[in-house]
């Protein structure tokens, strides 16, 4: 029986899954976007936001115990000099995981995992559909129109009549 083992193995050995979780999470910080699995995504999801939220506080300890898990300096500086910046008043949910469809090959489930801060086409949707948005009735629509069209109409006969 199972119980209480949460943990997806991804059919992997330990050295192997934190090996290949540490590459993608580096590849998810430096490329901002990764297209992988679902179940990759999540398992990298549940490894790389606790990193994330560990960048916002830039100590010489927690740098450390970033760079145990990632081991590569470039995404460690780049973690903590520009991410870390970019959601420092975000209280968590720092990725985003998008499916995409099933892959040609073996029919797995696939998706792209991505910084939210980072994907400015979704930052965008949100400020239009805010722009958009309007609470009229139909009533007060319907009234306003003719009101605006009379007067618009009267002063072209006024000009002609004089």
């Amino acid at each position: 029986m199972r119980h209480n083992k949460k943990f997806n193995h991804l059919g992997r050995t330990a050295s192997h899954r934190n090996a290949m979780l540490a590459n993608m999470a580096c590849s998810l910080i430096k490329h901002k976007r990764i297209t992988t699995t679902v179940a990759k995504a999540k398992a990298l999801k549940k490894f790389v936001e606790p990193l994330i939220t560990r960048s916002k506080d830039d100590t010489t300890n927690s740098r450390r115990v970033v760079f145990s898990n990632l081991q590569d300096k470039i995404a460690v500086t780049e973690l903590f000099k520009e991410i870390s910046v970019k959601i420092a008043d975000r209280p968590g949910g720092y990725t985003r995981i998008i499916k995409t469809g099933n892959r040609l090959g073996d029919n797995a489930a696939m998706c792209f995992i991505e910084l939210v801060d980072y994907n400015e086409n979704m930052a965008k949707e949100k400020v239009a559909k805010k722009a958009t948005r309007t609470r009229r009735s139909k009533k007060s629509a319907a009234a306003a129109a003719p009101a605006a069209e009379a007067p618009a109409s009267e002063e072209p006969k006024a000009e002609s009549a004089e």
